[in-house]
């Protein structure tokens, strides 16, 4: 009895299957700039896109608490340019109570987004 061998590619994983289609509108400029990309890249667009979703990170937007203390250190710094002008006036040995106070407070404002981050 003859076997018949079958031909082609042997069939994929379950896993390995490209089910899903994502539909995503772009405009002219990101168009032409996804089909450069992939044409300098030899691959089609799919693939491109394929490999960028694969090796991009995307970072988490900024909390609350985060935005506050960036807001916080803004201010210090602000304060720190009036002590250093004031210093630049009046003399350094008045200035540096304020200084060493500030410092305190921005070590303890960098010190809390180390614990909250």
């Amino acid at each position: 009895m003859n076997t018949i061998k079958r031909g082609g590619r042997p069939a994929k994983k379950l896993g390995e299957k490209r089910r899903y289609t994502v539909s995503v509108k772009l405009d002219t400029r990101e168009y032409l700039s996804l089909k450069t990309k992939a044409n300098s890249a030899g691959i089609t667009r799919s693939e491109f896109i394929r490999q960028s979703i694969s090796g991009s990170v995307v970072r988490p937007r900024l909390t609350p608490e985060l935005n506050d203390h960036i807001r916080k250190l803004a201010g210090m710094g602000n304060n720190l340019n009036q002590i250093a002008r004031r210093a630049n006036e009046a003399g350094y040995t008045k200035a540096r109570s304020e200084y060493l106070n500030l410092a305190g407070m921005i070590d303890n404002v960098i010190e809390d987004i180390r614990n909250d981050g």
